[in-house]
């Protein structure tokens, strides 16, 4: 009976329940398989010391901290008692003289026993919750980076959404419109050419400065996708090359001023410049300016950008939502700055940007 004992509470390792009711049923019936198995081992009364920390193990399996330190503690009272138990019924002494001297080495031996398992049951607690805490951590760290790695992924997808609307609205509004009035241009110029062919040289000179826009706008926005769009240039010369090709596309010399502190980290670097040179692209569409100035002052109280057209203006509250201010307030944003716009009809435009000294 006491093998049988044994194997029963050897066999129950094999699957252990989740449900707490099932649970609590689980761990009474090993108790009973551990009181059987001492009872049945006669007089001898073996109470089997490793069976009771196998048990504390299951048990830090199935319950929570309050449960596992129930469960520690039933098991250290039963070993004491069967324990005693034994103490009490085993002869240890041929004869009662004998008996009487070895009594108390017998008992101060078994108190020793009972601290030593009693400190081995605790030390068993606290490492398996250690190991099983270690083990919470590392796939709670696991699930956080499944989840870090799935919003990089949308972040990502989104990014690239973004970008790939934004690259065809490029299209559609520059690219599309220079080689749509060109083609009417080369269609205009074949129909007048045998009847009228000064005519139709007239029509093919401007074909020719379509074609010419529409490869200019085909190389701006082959620059705005660079990776590194400064060019390891600083940020003084990236905006002055700005104003060159502002010059050279519209006839019109930007005049800027920047004055710089300090040197400002890449990213900002970067963001300043996509901002100014997208400011300077929506005053080429659609302001007519014939004044450009921009001015980048970094001081104390922060870093000021500011982008002012005398162009004709529009009205914020009822324009505010297309893709250039969209972007130049986005990045503003994100750089943790305030982006304003200050504009009217026929009386121009400023773009100012403020961004506060500790993010600068």
């Amino acid at each position: 009976m006491q093998y049988i004992s044994i194997l029963g509470f050897g066999a129950m390792g094999l699957r252990l329940p989740i449900r707490l009711p099932v649970a609590i049923l689980y761990t009474l019936l090993q108790f009973g398989w551990l009181a059987l198995a001492t009872i049945s081992s006669g007089q001898r009364l073996q109470v089997f010391p490793v069976l009771y920390i196998v048990l504390v193990i299951r048990s830090c399996l199935m319950y929570r901290l309050p449960g596992r330190i129930t469960v520690t503690f039933l098991a250290f009272w039963m070993f004491a008692t069967l324990t005693a138990l034994r103490l009490r019924l085993r002869d240890w002494a041929p004869s009662p003289e004998l008996g009487d001297r070895l009594r108390p080495v017998v008992s101060a031996f078994a108190v020793n026993s009972l601290l030593t398992f009693g400190l081995a049951l605790v030390f068993v607690l606290f490492l398996v919750n250690a190991l099983m805490a270690e083990r919470a951590s590392r796939q709670r760290l696991a699930d956080a980076n499944r989840q870090l790695r799935d919003y990089a992924l949308r972040v990502e997808n989104l990014a690239m959404s973004q970008e790939r609307n934004r690259i065809a609205r490029e299209i559609h509004d520059s690219l599309g419109h220079s080689l749509t009035a060109l083609n009417l241009q080369l269609e205009t110029a074949l129909k007048l050419w045998p009847r009228q062919p000064e005519k139709a040289q007239q029509f093919l000179k401007e074909a020719k400065q379509l074609g010419s826009t529409a490869l200019q706008d085909v190389r701006q926005s082959v620059a705005a996708m660079r990776t590194d769009p400064l060019q390891r240039q600083s940020l003084e010369e990236a905006i002055a090359t700005l104003a060159r090709d502002f010059e050279k596309n519209t006839g019109i010399a930007p005049t800027y001023s920047i004055h710089l502190s300090q040197n400002l980290p890449s990213d900002l670097r970067t963001s300043l410049y996509r901002i100014i040179q997208e400011a300077l692209t929506n005053i080429v569409k659609h302001a007519h300016a014939s004044e450009v100035t921009i001015q980048l002052h970094n001081l104390p109280t922060g870093l000021t950008l500011r982008i002012i057209d005398d162009g004709r203006g529009f009205d914020p509250q009822q324009n505010s939502t297309g893709f250039g201010l969209q972007g130049m307030r986005e990045r503003a944003s994100t750089l943790g700055g305030q982006f304003r716009v200050h504009s009217a009809p026929y009386q121009g435009t400023t773009i100012e940007i403020e961004i506060p000294p500790e993010l600068s």
